[in-house]
């Protein structure tokens, strides 16, 4: 005897035939778009999925249409806000399109790690690839498989078939130190991010190349690893330097902290010395003092990678080329003249 309390199990493809009277093999094919259905049992079976409210589950829409429709994601396992919000992003753009996404996150960049997240990726079923860690050098096995996915970078990732999308960091760097420079500050002090990262490595070398052309001294680097606590550590050693009055701090997290250290050693932001950070972060206009810093377009990246690999899976041309990924300097508390 059936319990009439058991949950009843979901509608199948079967059961739309039935509600639709006709085939199964005919369901299947007006799911899969086939062409060779008349519209009369087009127009049946499409009714008839309405009325159950079938959703057809990703592995039979795998064995019926040859296709799983995902993109993978191969990232850093971090907390940072860049990658949270790019990874949003990307989500839903891939749901916009119809498409799931999976998911591989990696500690190190090294050869292993990356070997062991594709193949995770690929067990899963990713058709496409968008790559957002900070690859300094090309990887033979990314190569090897960028050559049989469409595949998107962020970040700017060196990958000879791949679609490259990312924000110029010695451009937000630029921005960052000509504001200090603009404001009267004769140099100013960085704190960089960690050394085996593209995007850090390109914003110290923008900050260098704008000292070095206005004829500045450049200050010896303080090295974080994107933490409000390296920051902290950071606040603490320039906070002792009388000298020291304006400081890019190349992540906001990391100038959080910046901010905390030199408050407990006595100096003041922006009266004794001005902050500027990257990235945005949604805390960065309610701190005290609201965090000047540069803003970059996440959404637009995240959005960009799936409209790129998306549009070479379907068969269009790539959307993305005329996008503007371009930083933006938001001026507010944490930056002002130095006092006399």
């Amino acid at each position: 005897m059936t319990d009439p309390a058991a949950p009843s199990r979901p509608p199948g493809m079967l059961d739309v035939a039935r509600a639709a009277g006709v085939s199964a093999q005919t369901v299947s094919r007006v799911l899969r778009g086939h062409p060779y259905v008349s519209d009369e049992k087009r127009e049946k079976v499409l009714e008839a999925v309405r009325q159950l409210d079938y959703r057809m589950n990703p592995a039979a829409r795998a064995l019926s249409s040859g296709r799983t429709r995902t993109i993978g994601v191969l990232s850093m396992a971090t907390e940072s806000y860049a990658g949270a919000m790019t990874q949003l992003a990307i989500e839903h753009a891939a749901d916009a399109e119809g498409y799931s996404v999976v998911g591989a996150h990696i500690a190190n960049v090294d050869a292993g790690s990356i070997s062991a997240a594709l193949d995770r990726l690929e067990r899963l079923g990713a058709e496409g690839l968008i790559l957002a860690v900070p690859l300094r050098a090309q990887d033979r096995r990314i190569e090897s498989m960028s050559e049989r996915l469409p595949t998107a970078t962020i970040g700017g990732s060196p990958v000879e078939r791949a679609r490259s999308l990312d924000v110029d960091q010695r451009a937000v760097a630029r921005l960052a130190t000509e504001h200090l420079l603009a404001l009267g500050h004769r140099t100013v002090q960085h704190v960089s991010g960690p050394g085996d990262w593209v995007d850090a490595v390109e914003r110290t070398a923008g900050w260098r190349e704008v000292l070095e052309d206005a004829g500045r001294s450049v200050p010896p680097i303080i090295h974080g690893d994107w933490t409000p606590e390296s920051g902290y550590r950071a606040g603490l050693q320039l906070g002792s330097d009388p000298g020291t009055t304006a400081v890019f701090v190349a992540s906001d997290e990391m100038a959080f902290g910046v901010i905390r250290g030199l408050h407990d050693a006595g100096r003041r932001v922006p009266e004794d010395v001005s902050i500027v950070g990257v990235d945005d972060v949604r805390l960065s206009a309610y701190c005290t003092p609201a965090l000047t810093t540069v803003a970059q377009p996440f959404t637009e990246l995240g959005l960009s990678a799936v409209a790129s690999v998306t549009a070479r899976l379907e068969g269009r041309d790539d959307p993305t080329a005329d996008r503007p990924l371009a930083p933006q300097l938001l001026v507010r508390e944490s930056t002002a003249a130095p006092h006399a």
